[in-house]
């Protein structure tokens, strides 16, 4: 990826990370690792999708599948 772009302060995602490729694609990268347990249950700290509210939603189903085996 090159040129990518940080995501303005207003439109954050508390502990992930926002960045827009080149190619115009928002990725959000999670700022702690997830427990091992999450990540064997197929919680990825990496996401990408062609909107922000798609990589939102996204996070959130990942944050979901994390909190289901840690809690």
């Amino acid at each position: 990826m090159e040129n990518i772009r940080s995501i303005p302060t207003q439109q954050t995602i508390p502990g992930w990370r926002l960045i827009i490729s080149d190619a115009g694609r928002f990725w959000a990268l999670r700022q702690t690792p997830f427990p091992i347990a999450a990540m064997r249950a197929g919680a990825d700290p990496a996401v990408d999708a062609d909107t922000l509210s798609e990589v939102r939603a996204e996070v959130d189903r990942q944050e979901e599948i994390a909190r289901r085996v840690t809690s």
